[in-house]
């Protein structure tokens, strides 16, 4: 599932390419999670501003231009199996490509396999229905507002694993399965160890973590486990520099032990027994 690093990787690949673009089409395949919300012939004429991401949700803002166009803007998520790429005009779509954005500047295509991702219009992102959809997002890993003290108060809100609550998003987004184990790795926690234990030097610790983690995986392509691709086909490379995630009975590269794997809410969960105590 692409979690917030490879939505980054997807924002920053198209984000230059298509700023300024103006709408000429919108194409719709197979229906996706929710209903698009506007009518596809609404948006022709709309300029697209500066693509945004909030948590792993894109936000692409639009103008009405000089031929019209209802403006608003469109938010996207990548589902379990989705990825977006720019074609060149007039390049047909596959069995698997359900939403296209054609554009003065290239067509933005949204491929879904299993097509739990969206597309859905909102008159702003501060409206419905985006507004309710991020609702219940926590704040960003990289927000200047998130300091030590904030996370260490939110965490002690919490009696559950810290693994289960990282993932969550309650009080941070973007710690998916992968990043969370490594962040819980690198800070030295337990990932069963409940929240309201962790005190603020360790969660300062596991804050810096998360926020080292998410950077290295971001400007390493994200992680490919399986369907992740960016926007030039590409597959991220994260998962080759894992320390934890995925190498059940190797050794820990910090202490030498070897690696445990357990199961979390269904999740497997990598760590290392030695070097995370609770």
């Amino acid at each position: 599932m692409p979690e917030l690093p490879e939505v980054e990787v997807t924002r920053r690949g198209i984000d230059e390419p298509l700023r300024g673009a103006q709408v000429l089409a919108l194409r719709l395949g197979k229906a996706l999670r929710w209903p698009l919300g506007v009518a596809p012939e609404a948006l022709v004429g709309s300029r697209l501003l500066p693509v945004q991401r909030r948590g792993k949700y894109l936000w692409l803002p639009l103008v009405p231009g000089p031929q019209g166009g209802c403006g608003g803007g469109l938010l996207l998520h990548l589902g379990m199996s989705g990825s977006l790429a720019l074609q060149p005009a007039g390049t047909l779509p596959g069995a698997h490509d359900h939403f296209d954005l054609v554009t003065t500047q290239g067509t933005l295509r949204l491929t879904d396999p299993r097509r739990f991702g969206a597309v859905v219009w909102s008159p702003s992102i501060a409206d419905e229905p985006a507004s309710r959809l991020l609702a219940a997002l926590g704040p960003e890993p990289f927000d200047e507002t998130l300091t030590p003290a904030t996370f260490h108060a939110a965490l002690q809100r919490h009696r559950a694993p810290v693994k289960a609550v990282l993932l969550s998003g309650r009080i941070v987004v973007g710690a998916g399965n992968i990043y969370a184990c490594e962040a819980l790795h690198e800070a030295g926690i337990h990932p069963a160890t409940p929240c309201e234990r962790i005190g603020p030097q360790r969660a300062a610790r596991l804050l810096q973590a998360l926020r080292e983690t998410l950077a290295r995986a971001i400007a390493l392509g994200g992680s490919t486990l399986r369907d992740f691709r960016d926007v030039h086909g590409m597959s991220g490379a994260f998962q080759q520099h894992a320390r934890v995630y995925g190498r059940e009975g190797q050794a820990c590269p910090r202490c030498g032990a070897a690696v445990r794997r357990i199961v979390q809410g269904q999740r497997a969960t990598y760590y290392c027994a030695a070097c995370q105590r609770r």
